[in-house]
């Protein structure tokens, strides 16, 4: 991830302000994360492929990214193939996932789940063996 200098970002419209809400936030480095795994990076590496191999096959016909049910709030989040894709990489390469803006107004017709997406290449892998 490319580090933007402080100079050329926009001046901090709290700074200095005692009511700042960024303060609530506390320090960054306060919530650190640990790095991730081997059996976890595998997994992501895992993902990250099936993610190219499920926007290959699903793509074409019109499927625009994966759902997902949350369980913190219960909402479905729909995510596109890049964010998705992003959202991996960042996970593989922080630990964390930086908080992004969720699709605007998706029509949930155009996502499928992970499990709909294994599923399918699943079945295309078969039916090309079957041949």
């Amino acid at each position: 991830m490319r580090i933007v200098p402080h100079d050329v970002l926009p001046p901090d419209p709290f700074a200095g302000d005692p009511d700042d809400p960024a303060r609530a936030l506390g320090d960054l480095d306060d919530h650190a994360v640990p790095p991730i795994g081997d059996e976890e990076r595998a997994e992501l590496i895992d993902d990250l492929s099936d993610l190219a191999v499920y926007q290959a096959l699903l793509e074409p016909r019109g499927v625009r990214g994966v759902v997902v049910d949350c369980g913190e709030c219960e909402d479905p989040h729909y995510h596109d193939w890049t964010l998705l894709r992003s959202s991996l990489e960042q996970l593989l390469n922080d630990g964390r996932i930086r908080p992004h803006e969720p699709a605007f107004d998706p029509n949930p017709a155009d996502y499928v789940s992970w499990d709909y997406c294994r599923g399918y290449a699943d079945g295309v892998t078969e039916r090309e063996s079957a041949r």
